[in-house]
Order: structure tokens, then C-alpha cells, then sequence
């Protein structure tokens, strides 16, 4: 890629405390665990290491703690090669997310912001000129709300913006999103915030069209085993997710987000950078733990049907 083709990920820097399970606790309950390890990790970070992996060019704009793990946070980001001129060190601890996989490789995960909170508009807009120079901007919801908000006037590319988890933000912002990436539930949560007086729909196809019709212009869901659909103005497309065995499902949606930004920064339609990102997604899951299971090279991955666009 060039440079005009710069990826930027304005997001969460973090450690991942994981274990693994045989089942999930009830709430009192304690069960015995394996692992323990202390992995890079952060839906920020994932996404730009995933893009990078893929041949991304990729600044992070974040931030890390002044502790012994703020190391263990930056190792993915080094070792991707991403930029990390963004990245400011703020006195205290680095971000923390506490990584809980059963063994149909679902999991849970508690996350501590630490020094990601420190990732607000005054940061956001002090890499202005990254901002303003990239192809793709990708943003999450593990970064204050004003740092989100000060996004949409820096980006002249597209705003590709993950809002995960979801919180209430200027409804501007969310119409600024090309594309909108979330999954049914994060979907029914901005469809509240744009459509207060709507009965959010139930099929997928009928989700996207009212995130369209509520302003956004392109959308991506994300469907689990049962794909992604998208909704652009050339239409509705559903794509197919790859065939694979799930071992751990932590990161995947992140190698997704990740592998979409590549697509769409090497000028894909939204419907062709999906289909990679959901072969990228599903290659993820097939390993442990998030960056440690991103794929370096496009050889690596599972293949789609001829199913969806």
C-alpha cells in the first residue's frame, strides 16, 4: 500500500488476561481454569495489528500506562509494524481485559480501561494531519465519548466506526460512519439513539435498511456462523461466513473489522472487502487468544462459497 492508503485506528491499547473453561460460571460459582497468560490485546489494537498482518499501512493513535504491561500491550502493535507516533504514555495502568473461553469457544470478557481513558479529543485531534491523511479512519467504543466525537470533522476517507460497546453519542457522529459495523444487538442499540420512536425490526435485512434509512450511509452486520449482511447504495448483499472449526472466537470480529479496512483501503466495493473480511474472521477463530491467531498472509485463509456477493 501507499501511503495515501493509511489505515488509522484511533482506539483501545490492551493486555488480555485469558483462561479457559470447560463451561462458563454461574454467578457464585467457582470452577478451575487453565492458562493465565498475558497477551496484546484491545479492539484497537486488534483491528491494526489484523490490518497490518494483511499488508496494511497502519498508524495507532492510543495510549498505554506507565506499568510492566504497557510492554506486553505495544508487543503486537511492533511486531505488525504499526506506526505508534499516536500513542501517548500516560501515568498509571495500561488497559486491561479479562478473557473467560469455554470450550465451544464462546467467551466472556471484563474490560478495564486504564490508561485508554486518556484517549479523548484533545489526543484525537493532536494527529490531526494522520487523521486528515488516511484512506480509512476505524474507531471503537473502548475510548471516551468526546475522543469519538471529535473523529467525524478530521476524517476525509472514510470513517469506518465499530461502536462496540455502544454508547450514547451525537447522532451526527453515527451518520458519519461509512461504513457502520455492528452486530443485532449493537444495531437495536443505535437504531434507539437515531429512531427513539421505532420498534427496531428483527430481520437483518430490515435492521440495515432502517440504519440507512436513518442516515447511515453503508452498513455491515455482523451474524455470527451465519455471516454478515451489507446495505449500500448498490443494495443489499449477504455474505457467507467461511467453514470453519471455532476454537476461540476472542479478536475474531476484530480480524474482521481489521481485514475490512484493508479491503476498502485498496479500493474494494464494501460488498468484496466483506467477503475478505469474513475469511479473515473465521481464520481467527480457528486460534488462540486475538493477535496471536491473525493470519500474515492471505494464503492462510479458509475459503466462501459462491453464496452472497
Amino acid at each position: 500500500m501507499s501511503p495515501a492508503d493509511t489505515i488509522a485506528v484511533v482506539g483501545s491499547i490492551n493486555v488480555d488476561l485469558s483462561a479457559q473453561v470447560a463451561r462458563h460460571p454461574q454467578p457464585g460459582e467457582t470452577l478451575h481454569g487453565r492458562g493465565g497468560q498475558m497477551t496484546p490485546g484491545g479492539k484497537g489494537a486488534n483491528q491494526a495489528v489484523a490490518a497490518a498482518k494483511l499488508g496494511g499501512s497502519v498508524q495507532m493513535i492510543g495510549a498505554v500506562g506507565t506499568d510492566a504491561q504497557a510492554e506486553v500491550g505495544l508487543s503486537g502493535l511492533r511486531a505488525a509494524d504499526v506506526g505508534l507516533d499516536g500513542v501517548r504514555e500516560i501515568e498509571g495502568p495500561t488497559g486491561l481485559a479479562i478473557v473467560t473461553v469455554a470450550e465451544d469457544g464462546e467467551n466472556t470478557i471484563v474490560v478495564i480501561a486504564g490508561a485508554n481513558d486518556a484517549v479523548d479529543a484533545a489526543q484525537v485531534t493532536a494527529s490531526r494531519e494522520v487523521l486528515e491523511g488516511a484512506a480509512i479512519v476505524v474507531c471503537q467504543g473502548e475510548i471516551p465519548r468526546d475522543g469519538i466525537e471529535a473523529l467525524p470533522a478530521l476524517v476525509q476517507g472514510r470513517f469506518l466506526h465499530n461502536p462496540a460497546p455502544v454508547m450514547e453519542l451525537d447522532p451526527a457522529v453515527l451518520r458519519a460512519s461509512d461504513p457502520l459495523v455492528v452486530n443485532e444487538h449493537e444495531a437495536a442499540l443505535v437504531l434507539a439513539q437515531l429512531t427513539p420512536e421505532m420498534d427496531p425490526p428483527q430481520q437483518p435485512e430490515l435492521i440495515a435498511g432502517a440504519l440507512r434509512a436513518a442516515g447511515i450511509a453503508s452498513v455491515v452486520l455482523t451474524l455470527g456462523a451465519q455471516g454478515s449482511l451489507v446495505a449500500d447504495s448498490d443494495g443489499t448483499h449477504r455474505i457467507p461466513a467461511a467453514p470453519v472449526t471455532a476454537v476461540d472466537t476472542t479478536g475474531a470480529g476484530d480480524a474482521f473489522i481489521g481485514a475490512l479496512a484493508v479491503g476498502l483501503a485498496r479500493s474494494e466495493s464494501l460488498p468484496v472487502a466483506a467477503r475478505f473480511a469474513s475469511r479473515v474472521g473465521a481464520f481467527a477463530a480457528t486460534g488462540h487468544g486475538a493477535q496471536p491467531s491473525y493470519p500474515g498472509s492471505e494464503d492462510q485463509l479458509p475459503q466462501l462459497d459462491g453464496a452472497g456477493a
